[in-house]
């Protein structure tokens, strides 16, 4: 019998954020996959680390740092043929996703290239949506008010109209777009209701209001913006 794809979410950064079946999970992993980008040590297996046991094998999947789709959808063709093979065989593969395994998360493309064939399974993980909201103590929902999640690479027209439509808003993605983001975000008079987070549950976290944050921002960062002072009253 073929093997089973396990995408499991390992949350935001901080290891004891897990969830205990993806801890389990983990442990248990013959094979384990996950994202490297441009090389560099995967952020998703430094969370898991102290998990994953010793003789183990694992598929890193690099993926090139460009805006081009081309050159990260044959990394991920590459990736899927490599688990094929150990699903081929019966054994299982544990598939590593910092955050939330289907909120922007990687283990979706190599999903779409492997589901009509295989068994699947996935592990939901703590967001970084989530895991800011409770570092800035900012509640984001109460009874009507609506909530929007806008990658800061959409364009400005994008961004306005969803900002402006929602009570209360968290901007993901931000790195390079961070200067412009910020600049709309003042444009529109909501500086003084938002939050920066930077790096959410791990040492170097930084939570901030926004006027205060610094003039670059890392790519795991985002912007809290909540239109009503108390909206849980």
């Amino acid at each position: 019998m073929s093997g089973t794809l396990w995408g499991v979410g390992v949350g935001p950064g901080a290891p004891d954020l897990m969830t205990l079946r993806a801890a389990r999970l983990i442990e248990g992993a013959r094979v384990l996959a996950y994202p490297t980008l441009a090389g560099a040590p995967s952020f998703a297996r430094a969370i898991a680390a102290g998990r994953i046991a010793e003789g183990a094998e694992e598929i890193a999947i690099d993926l090139p740092m460009t805006p081009a789709r081309e050159p990260a959808q044959a990394a991920y063709d590459a990736g899927a043929a490599r688990i094929a093979l150990h699903l081929e065989a019966g054994r299982d593969v544990v598939c590593l996703c910092e955050g939330d395994p289907m909120f922007y998360g990687s283990f979706m493309y190599l999903l779409a290239r492997l589901r009509t064939r295989f068994a699947v399974e996935v592990v939901p993980g703590v967001t970084s949506v989530a895991a800011a909201s409770a570092l800035a103590r900012l509640p984001l929902g109460a009874r009507e008010a609506r909530i929007a999640v806008l990658p800061a690479t959409l364009p400005d027209d994008a961004l306005r109209e969803g900002i402006a439509a929602h009570e209360a808003v968290a901007i993901l993605k931000l790195g390079r777009h961070f200067p412009r983001v910020r600049a709309l975000v003042d444009a529109l008079g909501l500086t003084g209701r938002a939050t920066w987070v930077a790096h959410a549950t791990v040492a170097r976290q930084q939570v901030l209001p926004l006027a205060e944050a610094p003039l670059e921002a890392p790519y795991f960062s985002l912007i809290l913006i909540a239109k009503e002072s108390d909206p849980w009253l």
